[in-house]
């Protein structure tokens, strides 16, 4: 993954096609070692292609991997349409209100100072 990162930051930064060079400096500044193997792999990948044709057939391509568990339920109606966002917001305000009357609770109605 780091050579993925330090080749797309290569790329963000303005060099279209990078070298092993260039992706062994970026990982060099942050102390991290280099793969020669693993550099030469990804760049024989992506010789000739555009990244960003390369992120979007990836996000296909992750789209159809189930990502397991009660996660997906819970981001599901999140990504849905407005409304989604609506009822979160309605459950956070609940909560602040019912911590307000247990906190106003305490006090029993004196002060012990009175």
């Amino acid at each position: 993954m780091k050579v993925v990162a330090a080749y797309l930051l290569a790329v963000l930064g303005g060099n279209a096609s990078p070298s092993a060079d260039d992706l062994k400096v970026i990982l060099g500044s942050v102390g991290a070692e280099a793969d020669d193997d693993r550099i030469e792999l990804l760049l024989s990948e992506v010789k000739g292609k555009d990244i960003t044709e390369l992120i979007a057939s990836g996000r296909e391509k992750l789209a159809s991997v189930p990502s397991g568990g009660g996660a997906v339920a819970v981001a599901a109606p999140a990504a849905g349409g407005g409304g989604g966002d609506a009822a979160p917001a309605a459950e956070a305000k609940k909560e602040e209100k019912v911590e307000e009357k247990e906190e106003s609770d305490d006090d029993m109605g004196f002060s012990l100072f009175d």
